[in-house]
């Protein structure tokens, strides 16, 4: 009996051709969509409607079944909510990884099994290997796409079920691969955004559910700027939105003082205020087993970044201290720190301070 894959098909290229792939390597293939979001379908962000008309195109061309179901209490409760006590918080947390873990490799794929699936497969630039001492998540061989950064808190358990099949090519690869096989979608533009929610202006959608609190904005030498309009609506490393012009460069977001509400801004690119040595974590999380602490290795503290050199070392309150020889721009608390041994993804944990 052919093993049964459902596949995560979103309406995009990347889930269709690895639809396709499985089909052609054997595999019994059905389609699961997904919508996980609802305050505004009426809204252009949010396309569900036409993600699913493309969705249920690809089926129909490969002629395999789809099935659609709504997991929007799901994201909302195990997502949503998250991300904005974080907002509130001061943080700049990444839904994505937090969506990886808990819906699409946790609640799709339990919905998968209902449907008699052996495994699972989506659309991410990842591979799985066993090297030896178990199943492991290894980097994507398109290094522009990679995104092992917004899976490394995925359960390792599930690795033995989930088939990633683009991760072995690269982008133009798979568009190529979708022309080839004539599937509708093969020139449909890449989604980004917030997962499941879409591409829109952050600070007018943030508001929509929290107030921010006005407070202080300050040069790093403590001079009063002006006045902002909740923390939660930026982020280190921000020029766009700060409401403060006056000669010389622009102004960049530094820090977010959380404790007396204030905002740090420098002037500049790459002023040195920008730049961090170090950063503090939350309890880390790892996909298989721990490398032994202090540790030397690479890591991201963002998608699309070179992993940089780094040296991790255990701190009493479980959390990590991370050090990089080189300074690193931008490191931004609510954001992930993500550990690399080569292709290895080992895991990561949330920064909580830089």
């Amino acid at each position: 009996m052919k093993t049964h894959v459902v596949v995560a098909l979103s309406g995009g290229v990347d889930s269709a051709v690895a639809a396709a792939l499985l089909q052609a390597e054997g595999y019994r293939v059905s389609a699961l969509f997904m919508k996980n979001w609802e305050d505004d379908d009426t809204e252009t962000y949010c396309s569900s409607a036409a993600d699913h008309e493309s969705a249920q195109m690809i089926a129909d061309r490969l002629k395999i079944p789809l099935h659609a179901v709504n997991f929007a209490a799901e994201y909302r409760a195990r997502v949503f909510t998250r991300f904005l006590d974080d907002c509130a918080a001061g943080l700049t947390p990444n839904p994505d990884v937090l969506c990886n873990r808990e819906i699409k490799f946790d609640v799709f794929w339990h919905y998968a099994q209902q449907l008699g699936a052996d495994v699972m497969a989506t659309g991410h630039y990842a591979r799985i290997a066993d090297q030896g001492n178990g199943l492991r998540l290894l980097t994507g061989r398109d290094a522009n796409k990679d995104q092992t950064y917004f899976l490394h808190t995925i359960d390792s358990g599930i690795l033995r079920y989930t088939r990633f099949p683009i991760g072995v090519f690269h982008k133009d690869e798979v568009r190529a691969r979708a022309r080839a096989l004539g599937l509708p979608n093969a020139e449909r533009k890449g989604s980004s955004g917030i997962c499941f929610i879409g591409e829109r202006h952050f600070r007018p959608f943030l508001q929509q559910y929290l107030d921010g609190v006005r407070g202080p904005i300050y040069t790093i030498d403590g001079e009063h700027k002006g006045d902002h309009e909740g923390l939660m609506f930026y982020t280190i490393g921000q020029r766009q939105g700060l409401g403060i012009g006056g000669p010389g460069e622009a102004w960049y977001v530094a820090e977010k003082r959380r404790q007396d509400n204030a905002l740090i801004i420098v002037q500049g690119a790459d002023h040195p205020g920008l730049y961090k040595a170090e950063c503090r974590t939350l309890d880390p999380y790892w996909l298989g087993p721990a490398p032994a602490l202090p540790w030397s290795g690479h890591a991201k503290i963002r998608y699309r970044q070179t992993a940089e050199p780094c040296q991790i070392e255990p701190l009493a309150d479980g959390g990590l201290r991370v050090r990089f020889p080189k300074p690193q721009r931008a490191v931004t608390p609510g954001q992930s720190v993500v550990f690399y041994n080569g292709p290895v993804c080992l895991g990561g944990a949330v920064i909580a301070d830089a």
